[in-house]
């Protein structure tokens, strides 16, 4: 009787290469193709666990096809593997030694990561356009700044400028046709949209996650954004508290953004000042009114609640 493997991946784009924590396997180089990925899947034992890096858009074939073979997956974030591959020691980068790091990983860690969800194809277009826009959004500010001090450019700029505001509007109208093809989405985009101050392409960011994955409380899903602060406190000492960072930096700026908008309103507005009278940045309290906007987004979309002002003086953080 076979027992199951731990499998770690290095994805790349043409082919990955597959490592086993207990050396059953051999290591071995397949073709990022489905055919070639679905002959590999079945040689391996049922319920195999198989750990791969978030690496674009190149490691979803093999994630759908493992799980739907019965695979429990896990997507890791460069990042982590990266600092595991330096506590181990590990001297060299290739693409075997770190699928043999990633099998290694999964053996030890596997049961505090979650399993791996498909998004539908739906969610999966929403993510992928919001990722894209982030993108255009950086060269739009990345360009104005180039360009700010250069005498003789500014019909040029203003030209480019507007093709890329253009483009912006086609991709939120993108996603608000698709968001309008599902009723559940559309109405849980509306009640989230209820928290004053979000909108509809941070309405559609914020319904879009919570509706891919499962998060069982809301510091959960401020945790999985990145707005939860880091401690950083040994013996004696008391370090000062940073955001972790961690999850999709799209997903902070909004939730930042939000915030901006949100402080300007009669709602939020005082909340924001008590703050400031208490002390606290302006940044800080700006991270603090994102992290209540996720807040109250989790309970209403866990509810099915709409938003309720007086709630939130509640568990000030």
């Amino acid at each position: 009787m076979h027992t199951c493997l731990n499998v770690g991946v290095d994805v790349a784009k043409d082919a990955v290469v597959v490592a086993c924590a207990e050396h059953s396997f051999p290591v071995k180089s397949v073709p990022n193709q489905r055919s070639p990925l679905r002959a590999w899947l079945k040689s391996l034992p049922a319920g195999s666990r198989i750990g791969l890096e978030s690496t674009g858009a190149y490691h979803e074939l093999l994630a759908d096809l493992a799980q739907a073979h019965g695979h429990p997956v896990f997507l890791l974030n460069p990042l982590d593997t990266r600092h595991y591959t330096k506590a181990m020691g590990t001297r060299a980068n290739t693409d075997r030694v770190d699928a043999e790091l990633i099998a290694r990983l999964i053996a030890q860690e596997h049961p505090r990561l979650r399993a791996y969800t498909p998004p539908t194809a739906s969610q999966r277009k929403l993510d992928r356009l919001i990722r894209r826009r982030a993108t255009i959004v950086r060269l739009k500010g990345t360009l104005k700044l180039t360009m700010c001090h250069l005498g003789g450019f500014a019909a040029e700029l203003k030209a480019v400028v507007g093709k890329l505001d253009a483009l912006l509007a086609k991709i939120d109208a993108t996603m608000a046709v698709i968001a309008a093809g599902s009723p559940h989405h559309q109405e849980a985009q509306h009640r989230v949209e209820t928290i004053v101050g979000v909108g509809p392409l941070v309405g559609i960011s914020l319904t879009n996650t919570l509706e891919r994955v499962p998060f069982r409380k809301a510091d959960a899903f401020v945790a999985f954004i990145g707005l939860d602060p880091r401690a950083n406190d040994s013996g004696h000492k008391t370090g000062r508290r940073r955001l972790s960072k961690r999850g999709p930096a799209e997903l902070r700026r909004l939730r930042f953004h939000a915030a901006m908008s949100a402080i300007k309103t009669k709602v939020w507005n005082p909340i924001y000042e008590s703050y400031r009278t208490q002390g606290w940045s302006t940044t800080a309290s700006l991270v603090i009114i994102a992290r209540k906007i996720a807040r109250a987004a989790w309970s209403i979309h866990h509810y099915r609640t709409t938003f309720n002002p007086e709630r939130i003086t509640q568990g000030l953080t």
